[in-house]
């Protein structure tokens, strides 16, 4: 009875080393988790050259897996499953762990700062689970099923003094008309409960010293005890180990949902930092091709303006290029400004106080990867993609699991729905030994009384010896029977858990139904993507033919400088139209990754480095930079 109270958890209860005392007393400390870290791993800092962060994809997703607050707060929901099981083993109620994650902020529009946003990062919507908020937050009360029972054994212990005086309106029976009895009196025992739905306690009851003023009593003082032992087992509800387990089935579960919200939480998050950082190359791309504009548009007002000096043009001419060279002028601040967005809202996923330390609040990004376009499309089957991402994808199997949560409570409501039938088996024995009375010697001397029995003539040791002699044994069987007329609550809790399964079962098929589309619509939008750029870029290099064309005939005089700005307009236009049809090619495609649940796979990222939030590999090298063209390596 008592084995189970030696199989705890050490990541629960702490150390066991010092023998068996400390042990015992570890049950009863409190053990405090170690705290959070928000420190920024070292690799932050390998990566800083000159005022300058110079980061490649791989080292921007190593980072996030070892800073990222998001990923650093779903580390914690393994753990909370694993103590729920520890709290399920003791046969407890489970205690809710939330399964929500979070996808990260988005990338920064001109002037505006991202928002974080809640959900499930393109891997289907977010998983149940309460948040922190109510009255009773993070508690899964049981409304309804059998009742499960204590697996772990308690030990009692009750101790008490009594001094009573009674008012006797008769002495024939006491011998006097106030009886005062004192005594001393203890129980002690230990009871457990077993998954077959039995329970047995084993308790000893012992009262001690008890002496009264009765002449008519043969021993006083005396003690006397009783050693007990009863047996209950439950015939029909709660009977079944099956039926009592469902909560530990359960909290296994929940344990196995637990890792997967994890794995569930780094794909959004890597996939969230593979899109903030194609978004900022994207960006300074931008901010080149509008550089470019204002260096053309520049060069344009000041040859014009040379022009005009020698009477070639007019001056309405310098005026319309001096007014293109402002416009350009701000298009660029307003996309310095859009990059130095894209970098803060980076630098706040990649970092855990990288906006409290000003070394790199001050540092610019300088991403050192290019994403060069696949010279074809892969062709694959659409069933084979959807089959892959049906079998790769976590929520799939947290739906799984989430039916087969809800079935196994299905049973404890469904055997709630039978009446209570109890057996009991008790054993008993009894003990009684004192002083011989010696009111009561003096009578029997005068033959006034029958002598007293010797056998219980003694102390404390001759009471044992009759409890464990056996030699005044009781037993007792019971049987108790409880049938509720109509049994309409249990009823109605079994009919709620069905139609609650049914929907459960419709939102799996829904999932599944919402992964298939979304595996052609990414497919489809990956295509239509790839295409749009191809479009690009033939535009973006007919656009360069005219404008060329068009600057010759300006400077020949057969054309007008109206002309020249609209045609470097449209260039412009063209040029930063390939650059937003590049970028959206780099979203669908990694989206069509998130969505086949390769994500992880593909960019190389292991779940254990994510758990233990340390990438074993170093930091990629910094990119050699001739002495004052940071800036130009950045851009």
């Amino acid at each position: 009875m008592a084995s189970p109270a030696f199989c705890s958890d050490y990541q629960i209860t702490g150390a066991r080393n010092g023998g068996f005392i400390n042990w015992f007393a570890n049950n009863y400390r409190s053990h405090p988790i170690q705290h959070t870290r928000f420190e920024d791993s070292p690799r932050i800092d390998k990566l800083m050259r000159a005022g300058n962060i110079y980061l490649s994809l791989r080292d921007a997703i190593a980072l996030a897996l070892e800073n990222n607050l998001d990923i650093e707060s779903a580390r914690y929901s393994p753990k909370l499953s694993d103590a729920n099981l520890f709290r399920a083993e003791a046969g407890q109620l489970l205690r809710n762990v939330s399964s929500n994650i979070s996808n990260g902020p988005s990338s920064a529009s001109l002037g505006v700062l991202a928002a974080n946003a809640l959900g499930s990062g393109g891997t289907g919507s977010s998983s149940s689970g309460s948040g922190t908020g109510g009255v009773l937050s993070g508690l899964n009360v049981q409304l309804a099923g059998s009742a499960i029972p204590n697996l772990d054994p308690t030990a009692f212990i009750q101790g008490q003094f009594v001094h009573n005086t009674t008012i006797e309106t008769a002495t024939n029976i006491t011998g006097t008309n106030f009886l005062v009895s004192q005594y001393k009196s203890m129980v002690y025992g230990i009871q457990q409960g077993f998954l077959s739905g039995t329970n047995v306690q084993l308790y000893m009851s012992n009262t001690l010293g008890i002496t009264q003023n009765s002449p008519y009593n043969m021993f006083n003082p005396f003690s006397q005890g009783s050693l007990n032992v009863s047996v209950t087992q439950n015939l029909l509800q709660g009977f079944r180990t099956s039926i009592n387990n469902r909560e530990i089935r359960i909290a296994k579960n929940q344990v196995r949902i637990s890792d997967l919200t994890f794995k569930n939480q780094v794909m959004a998050t890597v996939a969230n930092v593979v899109g903030l950082y194609w978004d900022l190359v994207s960006d300074i791309e931008m901010l080149k091709v509008k550089q470019q504009t204002l260096d053309l548009d520049t060069k344009l007002y000041t040859d014009n303006k040379r022009r005009a000096e020698l009477g070639a043009i007019a001056p309405i001419d310098i005026i319309q290029a001096e007014a293109e060279m402002k416009s350009a002028q701000q298009d660029v601040t307003n996309q310095q400004t859009q990059v130095l967005q894209q970098e803060t809202i980076l630098k706040t996923v990649l970092t855990r106080t990288g906006l409290e330390r000003m070394e790199i609040v001050n540092a610019h990004i300088v991403p050192t990867d290019h994403f060069d376009m696949p010279e074809r499309e892969s062709v694959e089957p659409i069933q084979d993609m959807v089959a892959q991402a049906i079998a790769t994808r976590p929520d799939v199997e947290q739906s799984t699991l989430g039916l087969e949560d809800a079935r196994l409570s299905t049973l404890g409501v469904k055997d709630a729905m039978l009446p209570t039938l109890t057996a009991q088996v008790s054993a008993s024995n009894g003990g009684l030994a004192g002083q011989i009375n010696p009111t009561y010697a003096t009578a029997v001397q005068a033959g006034l009384l029958p002598s007293a029995n010797g056998y219980f003539v003694g102390g404390y040791g001759t009471m044992l010896s009759q409890l464990f002699g056996r030699n005044f044994p009781n037993y007792s069987a019971t049987i108790s029977l409880s049938i509720p007329i109509r049994n309409r609550a249990a009823q109605a809790d079994y009919v709620t858990d069905q139609l609650n399964y049914r929907q459960q079962q419709i939102q799996d098929h829904q999932l599944r139904n919402n992964i298939r589309q979304n595996v052609i619509n990414s497919r489809v939008t990956l295509s239509q993507a790839r295409t749009a750029y191809d479009t690009s870029v033939e535009a973006r290099k007919l656009q360069e033919q005219i404008l060329a064309g068009n600057r010759r005939k300006y400077e020949l005089g057969t054309a007008t400088i109206l002309d020249v700005v609209i045609t470097q307009r449209d260039t412009t236009t063209r040029e930063l139209a390939e650059v937003q049809a590049k970028n959206q090619y780099i979203h669908a495609h990694v989206n069509l990754e998130n969505v086949l649940g390769e994500i992880l796979k593909n960019y190389d990222v292991s779940i254990d480095d994510a758990k233990n939030g340390t990438v074993g590999r170093e930091p990629d090298l910094i990119p050699a930079v001739p002495n004052g063209n940071a800036q130009a390596q950045r851009r």
